[in-house]
């Protein structure tokens, strides 16, 4: 629940491909990928941040999106031993993004190493 959730749902759009419009009265169903989430205005209830973990088709493309659009970086894309490629931005609004593309699966430890 962010303070100026059309300017959230703007930066969802452009960083993120996202689907869906800013609704005024009721909250607004934006879809990444096959991942919907709810965002509505902060008045009532005080704003609030998240934590989500994003899959993309182009995670160094994507994190490259955010910057531009005025994210900051937490971390830069690297390939994790679980075989996705990561990154981590902040928003301007306070949530934090971990953007993945999965990878290929790690290679198994033979048995008694």
């Amino acid at each position: 629940m962010p303070r100026d959730a059309a300017g959230l749902v703007t930066f969802l759009k452009h960083v993120f491909d996202a689907t869906g419009d800013h609704l005024e009265a009721a909250p607004s169903v934006i879809r990444i990928g096959d991942s919907q989430i709810m965002i509505s205005e902060a008045g009532a209830r005080a704003p609030m941040t998240s934590f989500l973990y994003v899959y993309v088709a182009d995670v160094d493309a994507t994190h490259q999106r955010a910057i531009e659009a005025g994210a900051r970086t937490v971390e830069e894309p690297f390939d994790t031993p679980y075989g996705d490629r990561r990154s981590m931005v902040e928003d301007r609004w306070g949530n934090t993004w971990q953007i993945a593309t999965h990878g290929r699966a790690p290679a198994a430890t033979p048995r008694g190493r």
